[in-house]
């Protein structure tokens, strides 16, 4: 049974896309997701392959498969250099050309379009920029120096919204984890694979981060369901939102965790740049597979982005807390959370089922 809604979702094979796809279509939503690449992945929604870079391809194809009522924004444009890449030029002028494209196509093809989930993260609250912030971080504070595409974008849908009657949610939520293969910020993966390779060599489990920092995360799990939240509930219209798992952790102090599900000794940290050490382990990997029997992802299809994981984890960098203040989003009325220990446990186990990761 559906409810009479009818949900475009952008960037569907990503981290955020692909939760709130299937958890939307679970809960009885239309679904039809878009993306450049076909889903490797079983999945409840109907994929169209759109390049929103592509003005003219973007209208036809979005022509074709319309009208819609709701427009779940995550797709994203990311270089090879994923954290150098953020304050790029042709990245801030990429991602705010693919969302006015497919904006533009979907007012003219779904006249009757009600919501827009633009989804952000982070990075709104100068996270990349390295300094010291007031925390936690909250939605009303000041802007950060720009570049940062998340600015442009919503400056963009702001004022295109001045003359339409579709309404807008905003939803940050910090580092995303999940257990899905292929997705460059997903630390989840680094984190698995990392452990995975210490082992075949060897080695205990060292923390190869930086000084011990307050970290949080978000579940794809809890991004997908306030997304659904977000779309429907009009406390949450025209409105900031940060969204967590709910609770804080410093890196170092959940490494023995890690170590245990991968039945593994841990040792102290040792900082070392994931980005500089892990580029030649692409036959440690083969390895591993082999062995284990694991399915054959590419090792660079695992963890497209290693420096990713050295910001994650504060690799020569200070020891800055990210807190995101979730009290705006649980007074409008969204309440979900998990303990953040427990969510790693069960993805990790989950990747070692799918033969992804070893036992």
């Amino acid at each position: 049974m559906t409810n009479g809604k009818r949900v475009l979702v952008a960037g569907g094979t990503g981290i955020i896309g692909r939760a709130a796809a299937e958890h939307m279509a679970q809960t009885g939503w239309e679904v039809v997701a878009i993306s450049r690449r076909a889903p490797n992945f079983p999945t409840p929604a109907k994929f169209v392959s759109v390049d929103l870079t592509n003005a003219k391809q973007c209208a036809e194809r979005i022509t074709a498969i319309g009208p819609f009522s709701h427009l779940v924004y995550a797709a994203l444009h990311e270089k090879p250099q994923i954290v150098k890449g953020w304050a790029e030029d042709d990245q801030i002028r990429t991602n705010l050309a693919m969302l006015v494209n497919l904006v533009e196509a979907l007012e003219k093809s779904s006249p009757q379009l009600e919501h827009i989930n633009l989804m952000q993260g982070a990075k709104a609250y100068g996270v990349h920029l390295g300094n010291s912030r007031m925390m936690p971080a909250k939605e009303s504070h000041a802007r950060f120096m720009p570049p940062n595409f998340y600015y442009n974008q919503e400056d963009w849908l702001r004022e295109r919204h001045s003359r339409a009657s579709w309404s807008w949610t905003v939803l940050r939520p910090p580092a995303i984890c999940s257990a899905v293969v292929g997705t460059p910020l997903n630390m989840t993966m680094i984190v698995g694979v990392f452990c995975a390779i210490s082992r075949e060599l060897g080695i205990p489990l060292r923390f190869p981060g930086g000084e011990p920092a307050i970290y949080e995360v978000c579940d794809a799990a809890i991004a997908a369901r306030a997304i659904a939240w977000a779309a429907t509930s009009p406390n949450a219209h025209n409105q900031i939102f940060n969204i967590a798992n709910g609770d804080h952790f410093q890196w170092p102090y959940i490494w023995p965790l890690f170590a245990d599900i991968f039945k593994m000794p841990h040792a102290l940290p040792h900082a070392i740049s994931l980005g500089q050490v892990m580029l030649d382990k692409g036959p440690v990997w083969e390895r591993i597979v082999k062995k284990h029997g694991l399915h054959p992802h590419l090792y660079s299809e695992l963890v497209p982005s290693w420096d990713f994981g050295d910001f994650a984890l504060r690799y020569g960098r200070p020891p800055n807390p990210t807190l995101m203040s979730t009290v705006k989003i649980r007074q409008a009325g969204f309440h979900d959370c998990v303990d953040t220990e427990q969510m790693f446990t069960e993805q990790l186990h989950l990747l070692q089922a799918q033969k992804v990761l070893p036992v």
